[in-house]
């Protein structure tokens, strides 16, 4: 493979959750540190890209994980660009442990967008230039395809955005999205099952003060649930499927 971009890091004591592993959003968190590690390395840092007004935006994706790293552990990160469009890049993850043995995979669709008008631009073909690209997926999921959105479930959580949820895209990060779909899953679905795979599309912007509410259902699988998050005036903000397997006593 060509076109790649690897980072390592050793998992820390403040990122493990009460099974001694590190949680799903920490695992996100990663992948978005990477990626920007990725933009650095090209001289184009996202805090250079935001003197011009310019941002990365994800608006869908999967991430599919075997097992979650534990405390102390060397996790490498591999990524790359698969695909481009004149505004929108695909980015692939592979996740390996110390011994280079795939504990998870990501992708991404990620927008170049233009903070202040709040719209798409041309993403800089010194960008695309430098990264390039390779045609190898991490793996065979389309995330464009539409996730339906629920208006009633069995699950509910309200949230108000504060100041701290809100990224220098002036919106709320995916990885809040994710630890407040955490919150909303069932206790003994916590407890006894881990978080194997979600599927997400990121459809409106949720801002500073926006009141949340979070609804979360059981699918026919006992172990998957469907998502959706709305604000107070009923808009749409994203929609998620996730799957649960039962943890290894």
């Amino acid at each position: 493979m060509e076109n790649y971009f690897e980072k390592q890091f050793e998992l820390r004591y403040f990122e493990m959750n009460k099974f001694e592993e590190a949680s799903p959003t920490i695992i996100l968190a990663l992948l978005e540190e990477t990626a920007a590690d990725h933009c650095y390395s090209i001289n184009h840092s996202l805090y250079d890209l935001f003197k011009q007004n310019i941002g990365w935006v994800l608006v869908s994706g999967v991430m599919k994980m075997e097992r979650y790293p534990k405390y102390k552990e060397t996790i490498i990160i591999r990524t790359w660009l698969s695909g481009y469009s004149v505004i929108k890049g695909i980015r692939e993850n592979i996740i390996y442990d110390e011994l280079r043995n795939i504990i998870g995979r990501a992708k991404g669709l990620w927008v170049f967008f233009d903070i202040k008008r709040r719209r798409p631009v041309q993403i800089f073909d010194d960008i695309k230039e430098k990264w390039s690209f390779c045609n190898e997926e991490c793996i065979n999921h389309d995330i464009n395809k539409k996730i339906k959105a629920i208006d009633s479930a069995r699950y509910i959580k309200e949230f108000k955005v504060n100041r701290f949820d809100v990224d220098m895209n002036q919106h709320v990060n995916n990885i809040r999205y994710l630890q407040w779909l955490m919150d909303s899953i069932p206790d003994e679905i916590i407890d006894n099952n881990y978080l194997h795979s979600i599927d997400g599309r990121f459809i409106a912007e949720a801002q500073y003060g926006d009141e949340i509410t979070f609804f979360t259902e059981r699918n026919i699988c006992d172990n998957s649930f469907a998502h959706t998050i709305k604000t107070n005036n009923n808009k749409i903000c994203a929609t998620a499927i996730t799957l649960w397997k039962a943890r290894v006593k």
